[in-house]
């Protein structure tokens, strides 16, 4: 109890606010490495993943290779592209690690959002003579849309927590405070360290649920928002009948 105190009271302290590495830099330098990570593996992986979707071709392929980036221990990954790239490009290293990383759960949000589309949806667009390319962008990406945010909130969350190994290669970020309370044996910057990672995570995923949430086309909202009531009316007769037999 006392150690977390500690941690908070290091948290609230004003020099947090300035000196060398201050609280506010290491957020920014933390965000800018993920979303800049995660908008590069966007740009790589939708594309990618739509194309599979919407052709059905390359699936298999597609679900080896995530599989096999998932596996890839991510602090290895960070260290042997330090190495190739040159200690003189961690960041660029680093980023590249984050990228890759990034990259699976985009890749399957973007394919897995146009497979869970009822084909005969895309049947009738295809009838009323919508071309391929309109059917991929004003249907099977609009509705394919909520499980791609949801990929990309997973692949947020993922580069968030290995951001803070990259402290370890100096690149910054709020694993700076955690890796130097460790060498200083300061427990309670670890652990303050480590609850400013947390609040960060637990911040964006809220966001991008409800962006997740706000994805979700109106129409399909509102038919979802029906059923229950259909269900209601249904479940009301039955216990109707039951009563009267």
């Amino acid at each position: 109890m006392n150690l977390l105190l500690d941690a908070l009271a290091w948290l609230a302290s004003p020099e947090r606010l300035s000196g060398s590495h201050p609280l506010p830099r290491a957020f920014a330098e933390h965000l800018a490495l993920t979303f800049g990570s995660v908008a590069i593996a966007a740009l790589i992986a939708i594309p990618v993943g739509w194309l599979i979707g919407h052709t059905g071709r390359g699936r298999g392929i597609a679900v080896a290779l995530a599989g096999a980036a998932r596996a890839v221990p991510s602090f290895g990954l960070i260290l042997l592209l330090v190495l190739l790239v040159g200690v003189l490009h961690k960041v660029e290293a680093a980023v590249i690690a984050f990228v890759l990383l990034s990259i699976p759960s985009i890749l399957a949000g973007a394919y897995a959002g146009f497979e869970a589309i009822d084909r005969r949806t895309v049947d009738a667009a295809r009838a009323t003579g919508m071309s391929e390319a309109q059917i991929l962008w004003r249907v099977e990406a609009r509705l394919g849309l909520p499980l791609l945010v949801g990929g990309v909130r997973a692949a947020v969350l993922q580069v968030v927590a290995t951001a803070t190994l990259a402290a370890w290669v100096n690149v910054g970020g709020l694993g700076f405070d955690i890796l130097q309370g460790i060498q200083l044996r300061r427990f309670d910057q670890v652990l303050g360290g480590a609850i400013a990672v947390a609040v960060l995570a637990l911040v964006l995923d809220a966001a991008f649920a409800l962006l997740q949430r706000r994805a979700v086309p109106a129409g399909i909202l509102a038919s979802t928002s029906r059923r229950p009531r259909r269900a209601s009316r249904t479940r009301r007769s039955t216990e109707k009948e039951a009563l009267t037999t």
